[in-house]
């Protein structure tokens, strides 16, 4: 399969997703997944990186980024796993074991309408369709917890979306998604493809240099 090239350009909204070396787990207690989230936000202050949303799952991450400027996705990417790595091998006693991370992060790009808030809700009910949590908002480690519980502080660590979440959050967010739009959803986390309407993936794909990222692999697993 030829190499997708990574795109790291402003005002666009990036799906994000890195897991753990052989899918082992990243967290494994409440301790571990705060400390993340601290990195997290902490890092986005310094990168001025903007999070549209998160949710941490025991052996991978979904965010949900919005660059200010050219460049910003890879430096913030680069900091924060890198500390995080620094911060996992330094509590484990395992500095100089190798990598946490499987490799690369997976970023693709959204159109910020409709399709911006279908992958903000497939972000934040991961946890659900996996049986961690019955309803989004009661997933400590997501940002629909956040945005129902959090602090004030916390909320304000998200950033407003490009487009308006439905004001009927509660009820949107813990409704299931249609199959069709996971399906689309997960080809595009498959492929590596933008993901928007037919028109805008076109010229986007072609924009940026991805149109081999159009093409129909098999799906993974664990997404």
């Amino acid at each position: 399969m030829p190499r997708v090239a990574r795109v790291d350009v402003a005002n666009y909204p990036y799906h994000i997703i890195n897991r753990a070396i052989m899918s082992l787990r990243l967290f494994n207690s409440k301790e571990e997944y705060a400390l993340f989230e601290e990195l997290l936000f902490d890092t986005a202050k310094e990168t001025g990186m903007r999070i549209l949303a998160h949710e941490l799952m025991p052996n991978h991450w979904h965010l949900l980024l919005y660059p200010a400027h050219d460049g910003d996705l890879g430096l913030f990417m680069h900091r924060l796993t890198n500390a995080h790595t620094r911060q996992v091998h330094a509590q484990t006693g395992t500095t100089g074991t190798g990598p946490l991370y499987q490799g690369r992060y997976k970023s693709f790009l959204i159109q910020d309408d409709k399709h911006f808030l279908a992958v903000l809700k497939y972000v934040e009910r991961n946890a659900t369709r996996t049986k961690l949590a019955i309803r989004a908002e009661e997933w400590r480690w997501g940002s629909a917890w956040r945005r129902v519980h959090g602090t004030g502080a916390q909320k304000r660590g998200l950033t407003e979306p490009p487009t308006p979440i439905p004001k009927n959050y509660l009820e949107w967010i813990n409704t299931p998604e249609p199959s069709e739009e996971l399906k689309t959803i997960r080809q595009s986390v498959n492929k590596g493809s933008p993901y928007g309407g037919e028109s805008w993936v076109k010229k986007t794909s072609s924009q940026f240099g991805l149109n081999s990222t159009l093409r129909n692999p098999g799906r993974p697993k664990g997404i």
